[in-house]
Parts: structure tokens; C-alpha cells; sequence
């Protein structure tokens, strides 16, 4: 369509730079929010008296929700809107985060943890599939990468309030939770400047709406860089199909039939192996450093090194998924991932482990800049936020199972043993997206998902 074809070949500047800024802030806190359970393990079972049974389902909590916040937000995403779900779920997990700080007893805490952690898996869905339809095609993989880039802030941050909070006085893990529900205030930031994504308002049948979003951008872009506008390719013309609604039976029916299946099968599998591994590294690391007769002080110490090996992985991924393709840049990261475990197994000495998990947490962040960027790509405007949610949603299935499968395993693998099963899973991820992953590097969203057979399925659905 051509207010389409208007958007995509607008440049990056500064009005999509404030698009990165404010979601990727989002992601900031919902990273922090994700790490800094870690650090809060030692003290909540000191507090509590806890066995490891108990932790492993606080360390679980989290991811748990994400689940459930996951699915919501990409169903209400395309019902609804991108934005108000954003707004909405980030002030969900706000609360939840302040009712956490003040439990009496366990079971509120972990209450809590899982009902914030529901805020966050929504917001944190959303986000991708609501900027990625702002950007052009040729810089999206750069852009949605970057964005997932600032979830590596808020595990540097989470580390900090580790070593600098939670460790420094009794009760610093209340004072922890908290500091994660400073996002509260971002609410009024977004509901001034953030607009609906054209792309959604498009596919619902606002035609006039899109376009005010649309020549405002257009005026901001054309003030940003003080050049006139590229010029609309001539053959941007082709009219949109008329969208089914969006329920979660529909949407598995569409995703799940011959047209999708192969691209659904393969982003759902490598959502499961990259949140599987990585949960069960960030969420036990800090206690297994403690196991390995390091002081508590000090493997919150080394955990700091290891979160700012996030930042470079996330923003190399970013810049090389546009010149080796996303799938290609997923495969690359999750190779080195699982070569890193594996390097990880066999250290023994604590500046030999910090090491090796710096250089795992380097690739398994540089995979999740891939992830997102690639995730939005692989689904219809219709039910992009649906697909990408219950893909999120499926991944959050291994960061459920990871915590408690490694505090179990610990005992009976040992170190060596817990990251020797991370990376037979990441090997099989490598294996997954080589074989089967779809190329989307330099195409428009309606060209991967809009053309073809995935019309003839949409199509068919609307009868």
C-alpha cells in the first residue's frame, strides 16, 4: 500500500531514534526486573528459611508470568493496539513490583514476582512488534536489535543494585524491588509522544488515523534531516487483504497450517533453547559462583563482569544481522554460545569461570538481538503482535523449566554437568534455525509475510 511504501522509505533519524530510546527503555527495566531475582535468592532464603525447592520457584516466578503476559499482550496487541497494551501491562508490573518489596511471607512474594512478571512478558512482547513496524526494511534488523540491546542495561543495573543494595544491608532485596518499579513514571512520557502503529491502524481499517501518523512522521523525518524525502517507489500499490479477527483459536490454526508452519516451528524452537539457556545460567550463576566457595560479595562481583559482556554481544549481533542476515547472525551466536558452555563446564578456578561466562553471556545476548529482530519479521501485520507473543510465550516455557531443572540437576551433575546439558540444547538450536530459518535481511514486513500463500491462508480464514 502506498502510505506503506511512504513509511518504509523514510531514513533513520532522529524521530526513530526517540522510538529506540523510549521502548528501549522499556526494556531496560524489564531486564532489570528479569536479573535481579538472582540476587535476591541468597537473602529471600535466609529471610524465609528456604529449601532449594523453594528458590527454584521464585527463580521460576518470573519467566512463569511472562508466559501468560506474553500471550495476552499479542492477542490484545492485535484487538486492541500496541501501545495501550504497553502502557498498560508496564504499570501492571509497576504495582506488582512495589507488593513484592513489602511481603510478609513467601507466598506473597512469589505471588507477586509471578503477577510482575506477567507485566513485564507483556510489555516486553510488544515492544518489538510495535517498533519494527515504524522502521524501514533495510535498518529494521539494526534498529529491533538495538532495541533488545537495552535489556543488557538493565542487567548491569540488576548486578549493581546486587553488589550495591541487596548485599549491602539486611533488608536491601525489599529495597531492590522497589528500584525496578521506577518505570512507573515512563507511563506519562509514552501516552504524550508514543503514536498507534500505521501498520495495526492499516489492518483495522483506519485508513485516516494511519495517515496523521504517517505525514507527522514524514515532517519530522524531512525537519530531522533537513533534506527532502526519498521518493515512493512506484510499484508500492498493492491494496491490503481484509484481516480476520484475532482470538487465540484462530491464531494457532493460522500459524500451525501449511503456509506458517515451518516458520513457526522453527522461531518457537529457537525461543525455547535461547530463554531455556539462558535462564539457566543468569538465574543460578551468582549461587552456583557462592557454591564454588566464592564469598557472596564477591560472586555478585563477578557477576557484574559477566552482565556487561551483555552490552557488546547485544549491539554486534545488532549491526551484523544486516550483513549476514538474521538467520545466519542467530546461528553464529548460538554456535558460540554453546561452544562457550561447554568452556564454561570444564573451569574450575573462579577467574577462569567469570571469564568463560562472560564470553557465553556475550553470545547468548548477541541471540536474543537476532531473536527479536527476527521474530517480527516471520508473521502477518494482523496477528504480528499474536505471533510474536506466543513464540515469547513458548520460550518462556524453558525459562520456567531451567531454574528448577538445573537447581536439580546441580546436585547430581554438579558444575561441569548443568552447563554440559546447555550445550547439548544450544546445539540443537544451531541445528534448527541452519536447517529450517527463513532469510528476511533487506525485505519489507509485507513482502516476508503478505504475499503468497500466507495471503491464500488469511484469505481463506475470512470467509
Amino acid at each position: 500500500m502506498m502510505l506503506l511504501a511512504r513509511l518504509d522509505r523514510l531514513p533513520l533519524s532522529r524521530p526513530h531514534y526517540l522510538l529506540l530510546l523510549i521502548g528501549g527503555l522499556g526494556y531496560t527495566f524489564d531486564g532489570m526486573d528479569s536479573a535481579v531475582v538472582a540476587f535476591l535468592l541468597p537473602s529471600a532464603k535466609t529471610a524465609w528459611r528456604l529449601s532449594d525447592g523453594e528458590l527454584g520457584l521464585i527463580a521460576s516466578a518470573t519467566p512463569f508470568g511472562f508466559l501468560f503476559g506474553a500471550v495476552v499482550a499479542g492477542l490484545l496487541g492485535d484487538r486492541i493496539g500496541r501501545k495501550k497494551v504497553m502502557m498498560y501491562a508496564l504499570a501492571f508490573y509497576a504495582v506488582f513490583s512495589v507488593v513484592a518489596a513489602f511481603s510478609p511471607n513467601y507466598e506473597i512474594f512469589l505471588g507477586s514476582r509471578v503477577l510482575a512478571g506477567a507485566g513485564a512478558g507483556a510489555e516486553s512482547a510488544i515492544i518489538a512488534p510495535f517498533l519494527s513496524e515504524f522502521v524501514p526494511a533495510k535498518r529494521r534488523g539494526w534498529f529491533v536489535g538495538a532495541l533488545a540491546g537495552f535489556f543488557s542495561f538493565g542487567f548491569v543495573a540488576a548486578a549493581v543494585v546486587g553488589r550495591f543494595v541487596v548485599s549491602a544491608f539486611p533488608e536491601g532485596w525489599r529495597v531492590a524491588q522497589l528500584v525496578t518499579a521506577v518505570p512507573i513514571v515512563l507511563l506519562l512520557w509514552w501516552r504524550r509522544s508514543l503514536p498507534e502503529s500505521p501498520r495495526f491502524l492499516l489492518a483495522k481499517g483506519r485508513a485516516e488515523e494511519a495517515e496523521l501518523v504517517v505525514a507527522k512522521l514524514e515532517r519530522d523525518v524531512e525537519k530531522a534531516t533537513g533534506a527532502p524525502l526519498p521518493p515512493v517507489p512506484p510499484e508500492a500499490t498493492r491494496p491490503m487483504t481484509e484481516t480476520p479477527k484475532v482470538n487465540l483459536l484462530n491464531a494457532l490454526k493460522f500459524l500451525w497450517s501449511p503456509a506458517m508452519a515451518r516458520r513457526t516451528a522453527v522461531i518457537w524452537a529457537v525461543w525455547f533453547v535461547i530463554t531455556f539457556s539462558y535462564y539457566g545460567f543468569f538465574s543460578w550463576i551468582p549461587t552456583l559462583l557462592v557454591e564454588r566457595g566464592i564469598t557472596v560479595t564477591k560472586s555478585f562481583e563477578f557477576s557484574i563482569i559477566i552482565y556487561l559482556a551483555q552490552v557488546p554481544g547485544y549491539f554486534s549481533a545488532a549491526w551484523l544481522s544486516e550483513r549476514l542476515d538474521r538467520k545466519h547472525t542467530i546461528a553464529l551466536y548460538l554456535a558460540g554460545s554453546a561452544v562457550s558452555a561447554f568452556w564454561l563446564s570444564q573451569m574450575s578456578a573462579p577467574w577462569s569461570i567469570t571469564l568463560a561466562g562472560a564470553v557465553l553471556s556475550f553470545f547468548l545476548n548477541g541471540t536474543y538481538a537476532g531473536v527479536y529482530s527476527y521474530t517480527p519479521e516471520v508473521f502477518p501485520t494482523w496477528i504480528r503482535a499474536t505471533g510474536t507473543g506466543l513464540s515469547s510465550a513458548f520460550g518462556r516455557v524453558g525459562s520456567i523449566l531451567a531454574p528448577t531443572i538445573i537447581g536439580v540437576s546441580a546436585a547430581s551433575l554438579g558444575f561441569g554437568g548443568v552447563f554440559g546439558l546447555t550445550t547439548a540444547v544450544l546445539v540443537l538450536g544451531v541445528l534448527c534455525v541452519v536447517v529450517f530459518g527463513l532469510s528476511t535481511a533487506g525485505r519489507s514486513l509485507e513482502e516476508l509475510t503478505e504475499r503468497g500463500a500466507p495471503v491464500a491462508v488469511t484469505e481463506e480464514m475470512t470467509k
